[in-house]
């Protein structure tokens, strides 16, 4: 009965999977090997993604502040301006 439990959440039996495993593990270091990659290289990679995101994320709300209150340095006076002429009717 825990084989049949082990073998459902492996979706296979074990000895499968651990071959699988193998093979799909030989693989992946072949092609990390000839692209001279390391497992931390992967690791830094992926994090700088995320701060590299991250920055960018607030570069934009950075970005869209400053287009806000570029417009706003026209339109506010222009909208009180219009306000004060149309309350003198």
């Amino acid at each position: 009965m825990a084989l049949s439990a082990l073998t459902r959440f492996l979706g296979d039996t074990p000895l499968r999977v651990f071959l699988m495993l193998l093979v799909v593990s030989f693989l992946v270091g072949l092609v990390m090997h000839a692209f001279g990659w390391s497992p931390m290289d992967v690791f830094y990679g992926i994090r700088q993604f995320f701060v590299d995101l991250w920055n960018l994320g607030f570069h934009a709300i950075d970005r869209f502040l400053g287009y806000i209150l570029l417009g706003a340095a026209i339109v506010v006076p222009v909208f009180i301006l219009l306000r004060i002429a149309s309350y003198r009717k």
